[in-house]
């Protein structure tokens, strides 16, 4: 089903090009230049996201923000010309999941977007049981499986077929160690495994590598010696 995302901004190139990108990534747009014609979209359309100026001509963003969490819980993205700390924290208090500042790139927001979009339908009751499995998410870390597709703080990283198998694995196992020779005959259903091969080790090495992990500290893959890989529960 197509995800409906609600735009409010007075200024109407933004708004406009907002919605241009986000159709182009096949999202229906509910537009708005103000925050009182966008009220009634609000109480009357099932929305799955907002992205909400904060310096609207009649009713500020923060306002509109409190009132789409008085009914509803979809994520909120805020937009402002404000390069603020303090506006960052009101937002944030008041209901919004992210903020992002103009200037912006276009396909940073769509990023945040697609990111905010995985998180609610991974941890939102309403979704099946069956979505829900498709993601898995992990610090900054989420997989779509269904999609094939990783993200790290809400951007693509792109990991060979083996990299993500192993990749799935280790997080479906999280707080468990999974030694070499079970990624090995996951992987590859093969019955030979001799402990000099160092494939697995190889793959896990490039896996850090994208993930910007580190050996000695590692956020994601750790090392048990001798036995195996884990990611922390």
């Amino acid at each position: 089903m197509t995800n409906k995302i609600l735009v409010v901004d007075d200024e109407v190139e933004i708004a406009d090009l907002i919605e241009v990108y986000l159709n182009n990534e096949n999202y229906a747009v509910c537009k708005f230049y103000s925050a009182k014609a966008a009220l009634e979209c609000i109480n009357t359309t099932e929305i799955d996201l907002a992205i909400l100026d904060i310096m609207l001509p009649d009713i500020d963003g923060f306002t509109l923000c409190q009132k789409i969490r008085e009914k509803h819980t979809y994520p909120i993205i805020m937009l402002t010309a404000k390069d603020s700390e303090m506006d960052k924290i009101n937002g944030l208090t008041l209901g919004a999941d992210d903020y992002i500042t103009k200037p912006f790139r276009p396909l940073e927001l769509i990023a945040r977007v697609k990111s905010q979009l995985r998180r609610y339908k991974r941890y939102n009751p309403a979704h099946s049981a069956n979505e829900t499995s498709n993601f898995i998410i992990y610090a900054d870390l989420e997989m779509d499986i269904q999609a094939h597709a990783c993200y790290l703080e809400g951007k693509p990283i792109i990991l060979t077929r083996t990299e993500f198998s192993i990749l799935r694995i280790l997080l479906e196992n999280k707080g468990k160690v999974v030694s070499a020779e079970e990624l090995f005959h996951k992987i590859w259903q093969d019955e030979y495994y001799n402990k000099a091969n160092n494939t697995i080790t190889a793959h896990i090495r490039h896996l850090r590598e994208k993930l910007h992990d580190t050996l000695d500290n590692p956020k994601y893959i750790k090392t048990i010696w001798g036995v195996g890989y884990k990611i922390e529960a």
